[in-house]
C-alpha cells in the first residue's frame, strides 16, 4: 500500500485514525489498533510475505526475552547473525550466486526469491534494538510493543530508521494530550508537503530521467548533454521522492501522536562528502556510525585503520541499497571519497566554498548516475558520456520541463526544509488552511489523472 494511493488516503488512513482515537485513552488497545493496521498495511502488498515478517519479529523478540532473562551476550550476537542471514538469503542470495557463476563462466537459472517489502529497514531496526538492549537490558519491552516498534506503518517501508528509545518512550503518552491539535495540523501539513513533493515534482522528473537511462541501457550510447540531463533530473527526483516519503512518514507519526526523527537537512548545499552524509538520510548515517563504523574501530586505532573502516562502512552501505554491482560501486565511490575528504582536511587544505560545492556535486551526480543505471555496462556508458569520452555533442531531447527542474534545484539547494516550514515558519491562519486544502485537492486529482508510482526506496 502506497502513501500516494487512493486506497491509503481515502480508506486506510481515515479508518485507522478513527479506530485509534476511539480507544486513545487505553494504551493496550490503541497500540493493538496500530499494530493490527500496520500488519494489514504490510500484507496489502503481498499477504504471502506476512509469515516471514511475523517470524522475523517473533524470533527477534524471543532472543531479546532470552537475553533479558540471562544476560548472555552471545544471544545478541546470534540475533544479529539471524537478521543478517534473513536479509542475506532474501536479498542477496541470487546476486551472490550470479556473481560466482559469472566468475566461473557458467550459466545458472535464478532462484527467483521474492524480496520482502522493506526488509532492509525493518531488519536494521531489529539489529539496532538488539544492540541497544545489550547495553541497557532494562529496555526490553513486551511482545505487543516490540511488534509495533518494528511494524509501525508510517516508517516501515522506507524509514526513517527509528531507535527503540525514540519511539517506545512515547507509547505511554495519550495522543490526546496538550498540543493535540497542533500535532494534527502539523502532521497533516507535512503529509501534504510530502505528497506534493512526490506527485508534483519527483514523478514528473522521473518521466524525463527514466527514458534517458533506458536509452543508455538499450542502445549502449547517450549524448553528452542527455547524460547530464538524465543524471541531474534523477538527482533532484531522488531528493524529492525520498524526502517526500520521509515528510509523509513524520507527518503520519504526528497524526498518531508520535514524533519520528527527521531524515533530511538540505543535503544539496553540502560542500563536502562528509557534510553531505550528515544531512542526507540522517537516520541511516547514524546507524552506520553507531552500529558499524564505531564498533569496527572508528578513529580509535590510527589513520590507516580509520580509512579501512570508512571504506568498508560505505561499501556495505552501498550494497545495503540493493543487490547489484552498481550499488556496490556507488558504495566504493563514496567510501573512497570519504577517505580522500578526511585526508584533505587533515592536510589543512581548503577550497573556496563555491568550488568545494561544485566539486562535491559533480562527484555526487556522477555517483547517482552509477546508482541509477541498470548495470555496470550502462553505468560506464553514462559516465563516459558525462565526461566527454564519447564526444561532446550538445543536442538534447528537448521538450522537458525546464521550469520544474529549475524550481526543484532551487528548493533543494536553498531550502528551507519541510520541517522548518511547518514547525517554525507557518502560523495558524484560516487562509493557510484553505491553501493547504486546495493544494491537497489538486495533488490528489493529479494522482487520478496520472496514476501513482512506487517510491524509489519502496523495495530496498
Amino acid at each position: 500500500m502506497l502513501f500516494n494511493s487512493y486506497v491509503f488516503i481515502a480508506l486506510f488512513l481515515p479508518a485507522t485514525l478513527i479506530a485509534y482515537y476511539l480507544v486513545h485513552h487505553h494504551k493496550a488497545k490503541r497500540l493493538a489498533v496500530l499494530a493490527a493496521a500496520s500488519f494489514i498495511f504490510y500484507g496489502y502488498w503481498d499477504y504471502r510475505l506476512l509469515p516471514l515478517f511475523t517470524c522475523s519479529i517473533l524470533g527477534n523478540w524471543l532472543i531479546a526475552l532470552w537475553y533479558a532473562q540471562t544476560l548472555r551476550k552471545s544471544l545478541i550476537t546470534g540475533g544479529i547473525v539471524f537478521n543478517l542471514l534473513l536479509i542475506g538469503i532474501f536479498k542477496y542470495a541470487d546476486f551472490l550466486a550470479d556473481s560466482v557463476a559469472w566468475v566461473a563462466a557458467i550459466e545458472r537459472t535464478p532462484w527467483g526469491i521474492v524480496l520482502p517489502l522493506g526488509i532492509s529497514f525493518f531488519t536494521f531496526q531489529q539489529i539496532s534494538f538488539l544492540a541497544d538492549l545489550k547495553k541497557n537490558p532494562e529496555n526490553f519491552r513486551p511482545l505487543g510493543e516490540y511488534a509495533l516498534y518494528v511494524s509501525f506503518f508510517p516508517q516501515l517501508i522506507a524509514g526513517p530508521i527509528v531507535r527503540s528509545s525514540e519511539i517506545m518512550a512515547q507509547y505511554d503518552l495519550d495522543p490526546v494530550r496538550p498540543g493535540f491539535y497542533e500535532r494534527l495540523s502539523k502532521g497533516t501539513m507535512l503529509f501534504i508537503i510530502g505528497l506534493m513533493k512526490k506527485v508534483l515534482v519527483a514523478d514528473p522528473l522521473a518521466s524525463i530521467a527514466s527514458p534517458l537511462f533506458d536509452r543508455a541501457a538499450q542502445s549502449g550510447s547517450i549524448l553528452f548533454c542527455d547524460a547530464w540531463l538524465a543524471s541531474i533530473n534523477y538527482t533532484v527526483q531522488l531528493y524529492f521522492d525520498f524526502s517526500g516519503y520521509s515528510d509523509m512518514a513524520v507527518g503520519l507519526g504526528l497524526l498518531f501522536g508520535y514524533q519520528l526523527p527527521y531524515n533530511f537537512n538540505i543535503p544539496y548545499i553540502s560542500k563536502s562528502i562528509s557534510e553531505f552524509w550528515l544531512r542526507w538520510h540522517m537516520t541511516l548515517s547514524r546507524f552506520l556510525r553507531d552500529y558499524l563504523y564505531i564498533p569496527m574501530g572508528g578513529s580509535r586505532y590510527g589513520l590507516t585503520r580509520q580509512m579501512v573502516v570508512l571504506f568498508i562502512t560505505m561499501f556495505l552501505a552501498g550494497l545495503w541499497h540493493g543487490a547489484g554491482w552498481t550499488y556496490a560501486v556507488f558504495g566504493v565511490m563514496h567510501g573512497l571519497a570519504l577517505c580522500i575528504n578526511h585526508l584533505w582536511r587533515r592536510s589543512g587544505c581548503r577550497l573556496p566554498a563555491p568550488l568545494a560545492w561544485l566539486v562535491f556535486m559533480s562527484f555526487f551526480i556522477t555517483s547517482l548516475a552509477v546508482f541509477r543505471s541498470a548495470d555496470i555496462a550502462t553505468a560506464m556508458v553514462m559516465v563516459r558520456s558525462m565526461y566527454g569520452l564519447d564526444g561532446l555533442t550538445m543536442a538534447s531531447i528537448g521538450g522537458y520541463n525546464e521550469g520544474l527542474l529549475i524550481a526543484g534545484v532551487l528548493i533543494a539547494m536553498v531550502g528551507p526544509t519541510s520541517q522548518d516550514v511547518v514547525t517554525q515558519k507557518l502560523r495558524p491562519h484560516p487562509a493557510l488552511a484553505v491553501a493547504f486544502s486546495l493544494a491537497a485537492i489538486y495533488t490528489v486529482l493529479t494522482i487520478g489523472n496520472h496514476g501513482y508510482s512506487e517510491f524509489i526506496y519502496f523495495q530496498f
